[in-house]
C-alpha cells in the first residue's frame, strides 16, 4: 500500500493501517480476518434480531386473532339475544345500538394498539432483514477480495431502513381494518334495526 506516511497498529488479533495521503481526509485499513469477523459478527446479530422479531410478530397477531373471536362471539350474543327476545320492541332499539356501538369502540381500541405493535415490530424486522442483506453482499464481496488489507468503508454496514412505500403498507392495512369494523357496524345496526322494527 503506496502512502506518503502510513501508522501501522498491531494488537493480538488485528492489524490497523492508517493513510494519511490526502491531508486530513484519512482512510481506516484492517486486515481481511479482522473485516471477516466483524462482518460476521455483524450478520449473526441481526440475523437473531430477525428471529426475535419474528416471533414478536407471532405472539401479537394471536393476540389480534384472540380480540377478533371474542368480539364477534359477543356480537353473535348480543344478535341472538335481540332476535329472540319479546320485549324490546322498535321504540327500545337504541340499547342493543348503543351496546353495538360501545363493543366496537372498545374492540377499535384494543385491535389499534395491537395492530400498531404488530406493524412496529414487521418495520424493526424489515430494517434488520436489510441491513443483514448488506452485511451479507459485503461478505461475499470481501471473500473475492485478494487483498491483505481492506478499507473500513469495505465492511462498515450502516442500521438499513426500507424506503417510504413500505410505510405505506402499513397506513393500507390500516385503513383497511377501519372499513371493515365499520361495515361490521353498519351491518349489525341494519340487523337490530330490520329484527326490531320491521
Amino acid at each position: 500500500m503506496s502512502s506518503s506516511r502510513s501508522d501501522k497498529t498491531e494488537g493480538t488479533h488485528q492489524s490497523i493501517y492508517v493513510d494519511r495521503d490526502q491531508g486530513d481526509d484519512m482512510r481506516v485499513f484492517v486486515t481481511r480476518d479482522t473485516a471477516n469477523q466483524a462482518l460476521q459478527s455483524i450478520i449473526q446479530v441481526h440475523f437473531e434480531k430477525t428471529l426475535e422479531k419474528k416471533r414478536q410478530v407471532d405472539l401479537q397477531k394471536k393476540e389480534l386473532w384472540k380480540l377478533f373471536m371474542v368480539f364477534y362471539l359477543f356480537l353473535a350474543i348480543l344478535l341472538v339475544g335481540v332476535l329472540l327476545s319479546n320485549r324490546i320492541k322498535c321504540r327500545h332499539s337504541w340499547p342493543p345500538i348503543a351496546l353495538c356501538a360501545l363493543a366496537h369502540i372498545i374492540f377499535y381500541v384494543a385491535m389499534a394498539q395491537t395492530l400498531r405493535a404488530v406493524n412496529g415490530f414487521k418495520y424493526q424486522r424489515r430494517c434488520h432483514k436489510l441491513t443483514l442483506a448488506l452485511a451479507t453482499e459485503k461478505l461475499k464481496a470481501l471473500r473475492g477480495n485478494p487483498a491483505d488489507s481492506v478499507s473500513e468503508e469495505d465492511f462498515e454496514v450502516h442500521y438499513q431502513e426500507p424506503h417510504d412505500d413500505y410505510l405505506n403498507k402499513f397506513q393500507r392495512k390500516w385503513a383497511l381494518f377501519t372499513l371493515f369494523l365499520a361495515a361490521t357496524f353498519a351491518v349489525m345496526v341494519s340487523g337490530i334495526a330490520t329484527s326490531l322494527c320491521i
